[in-house]
């Protein structure tokens, strides 16, 4: 439990820093997540840190009970009243807060914090490597029913790490780097050249909106 603590919390640090040094106009640039900037999704990373759970429900059921909805809601109107010093001065804060998304413990906090860090680097065209005890977490902790709720498509193919001793499926190989694979998982779309194989298109035709 120490450990992937202490990997939450390197991983909020490292995202922190890397917030800090961004020029003011990377914050209006979009991201791989559909529709949100820096801003929007610097705003949801740092949303449980912020909004109280009464408040949370209030806005859960005012978007009918889907959390996907509420969350672009929220992140939306928060980029709006909180600047980006603001934001990467709740997430310096609260690098040790002990939030943890419903039923994924730890290790679904680190993912949390590492893909949507992936989101933003990734759309920068910031080279940035996760670290590999980071990556285990995550993948070890890897469930089909993550990759069903992002609608990723994976028949007949195997997602195969060329820098870990990880696959993930069975048929034709799609080779990458751990964290490109994992954004793959996460429904995401690469930028060209990112993964190798004959289907490989399928996933880094480009980021789509």
């Amino acid at each position: 439990m120490t450990d992937i603590r202490k990997a939450v919390a390197g991983e909020r640090s490292d995202l922190a820093d890397l917030l800090g040094a961004l020029a003011p106009d990377d914050w209006a640039k979009l991201t791989l997540c559909a529709g949100w900037r820096v801003r929007e999704l610097v705003a949801h990373i740092t949303m449980p840190y912020r909004i109280s759970t009464p408040a949370f429900l209030a806005g859960l059921i005012r978007a009918g009970g889907k959390f996907d909805r509420y969350a672009d809601r929220q992140a939306r109107r928060d980029a709006q009243e909180l600047s980006p010093a603001e934001l990467v001065e709740c997430l310096r804060q609260n690098v040790d807060h002990p939030w943890k998304p419903p039923g994924g413990g730890y290790q679904g906090a680190l993912s949390h914090d590492v893909i949507h860090r992936l989101d933003v680097t990734v759309a920068l065209g910031i080279d940035r490597q996760v670290p590999a005890e980071r990556m285990r977490y995550i993948l070890d902790d890897m469930q089909p029913r993550q990759v069903k709720y992002f609608g990723v498509d994976l028949t007949g193919i195997q997602l195969q790490a060329t820098d870990l001793d990880w696959t993930y499926g069975t048929g034709t190989p799609v080779a990458g780097r751990a964290q490109d694979l994992l954004l793959v998982l996460c429904g995401r779309q690469l930028p060209p050249n990112r993964l190798s194989g004959t289907l490989a298109a399928r996933f880094t035709a480009g980021v789509t909106r």
